[in-house]
């Protein structure tokens, strides 16, 4: 997992965490023991919202019935990979609150899912986010309110061995780079680079 150095070379200095985390697909079947779990959670729970409404919410699957509920929603292809992750969690946003319609609820949950991915780095593990799924198959399994958002589905765990995986995903198991930094950042109008 600590080889992301050798794929990815940032152009400005950054804690390594941001170059360590990526998403692989092969997972271990180890159990993730619960306080390791919730430190990535208690990770998310301090990410930033607008008027603090913290919008996201994580609807969790660590056991084998719990993970086979949510294999009913999730596409084929997903499947064949992320069956070993012994932990599935559905990551929600909540539409409105007291105010009336939330317009950063999906902003806002982004940033809880960017803590916890970085916590669970920090903690050894790795993560898959995917919309891959059915989503509204996913929420009529779950049960989710229709003032519930669905984000993404993020497989969870201690990584794997990529000769694990369908040999058409194992040349693919490796972290990926970014484009330059100058083509993401435009500066006073749309389309004129910063630097």
């Amino acid at each position: 997992m600590n080889d992301a150095k050798n794929y990815r070379k940032p152009e400005h200095e950054i804690d390594d965490v941001f170059i360590n985390r990526w998403s692989p697909r092969s997972f271990s079947e180890q159990e993730v023991p619960e306080d390791i779990l919730l430190s990535i959670f208690e990770a998310a729970r301090w990410a930033p919202s607008a008027f603090n409404e913290q919008p996201w919410r994580f609807i969790i699957a660590r056991t084998k019935e719990a993970r086979e509920k949510f294999y009913s929603f999730i596409s084929e292809f997903n499947l064949t990979w992320c069956k070993k992750a012994p932990v599935l969690v559905l990551i929600l946003s909540k539409k409105n609150s007291e105010r009336g319609e939330n317009k950063s609820h999906a902003f806002d949950t982004g940033a809880a899912w960017g803590f916890l991915a970085l916590q669970a780095t920090k903690c050894g593990l790795v993560t898959h986010p995917m919309t891959g799924f059915h989503f509204e198959k996913a929420r009529e399994v779950l049960g989710i309110p229709d003032d519930y958002a669905i984000q993404a589905l993020v497989a969870i765990g201690y990584q794997g061995e990529r000769e694990d995986l369908p040999s058409n995903l194992q040349e693919q198991e490796q972290p990926k780079g970014r484009r330059p930094l100058g083509e993401t950042i435009f500066e006073d109008i749309f389309g004129i680079t910063w630097k």
